[in-house]
């Protein structure tokens, strides 16, 4: 049975139910701040006492790996993510330097400094040590999903997209629902991940930040 994908929308921010024959795998976590709200979206989805059996993050940044230590703790869930940003979440140290592509984004990184919001985020963030290190082509079988990691560098060193079989494709900031990442750590890294991506038969298109989006190819 083809696994289906819930939209947790926390603000400006996705996180991504996926709902299995053998339970429920979460992927991304959203800020600290907003982990009531999530854990209610949980737990109303189903995933109470053992169900939740993997959360896998898209990248280390803090709007989506800032619940991974509450979670594991509430659901007991092993939290995967690929080794190129396990340092930041080990860390706390989400790596700024990278370029910023938008102009609405340096706005918003303006006031969010100026207002403190990206320190009390830093502040508020709780480290932690991943359970599971993911590697570009592993099979998600194990955990009851059809699907596969694919390493997907540029925004960050270690980020991945999540395909499934059935052409879903769960890609966190690599690509938005205007088909453009925002922040940018490597260009050349990046464009070589939307070119993977590019030559792939996908279906729909689960960003980071965003609606879904139906897969037409980049510049459609």
């Amino acid at each position: 049975m083809p696994a289906k994908i819930e939209r947790i929308n926390l603000g400006f921010v996705n996180c991504y139910l996926i709902k299995t024959d053998g339970g429920f795998i979460l992927v991304d976590t959203g800020i600290g701040a907003l982990r009531e709200r999530l854990a209610r979206s949980l737990d109303a989805a189903g995933c109470g006492g053992k169900n939740l059996k993997l959360i896998i993050l898209t990248h280390g940044d803090i709007d989506h790996s800032g619940n991974c230590a509450f979670l594991g703790e509430k659901y007991g869930a092993p939290v995967a993510m690929h080794a190129g940003d396990s340092a930041m979440v080990e860390t706390g140290d989400m790596n700024a330097d990278r370029k910023v592509n938008s102009r609405f984004m340096r706005f918003m990184q303006a006031i969010m400094k100026l207002t403190g919001a990206a320190a009390k985020m830093a502040r508020d963030f709780e480290k932690f040590t991943p359970d599971i290190l993911l590697a570009d082509g592993q099979r998600l079988d194990a955990y009851g999903l059809d699907a596969k990691v694919m390493h997907i560098p540029g925004h960050t060193d270690g980020s991945i997209a999540v395909l499934l079989d059935s052409g879903e494709c769960i890609c966190g900031d690599t690509m938005q629902n205007n088909r453009s990442a925002i922040i940018v750590k490597h260009e050349g890294d990046l464009r070589r991940s939307l070119d993977k991506l590019s030559a792939l038969n996908l279906k729909t298109v689960y960003p980071g930040h965003g609606k879904p989006f139906a897969w037409k190819g980049l510049g459609a």
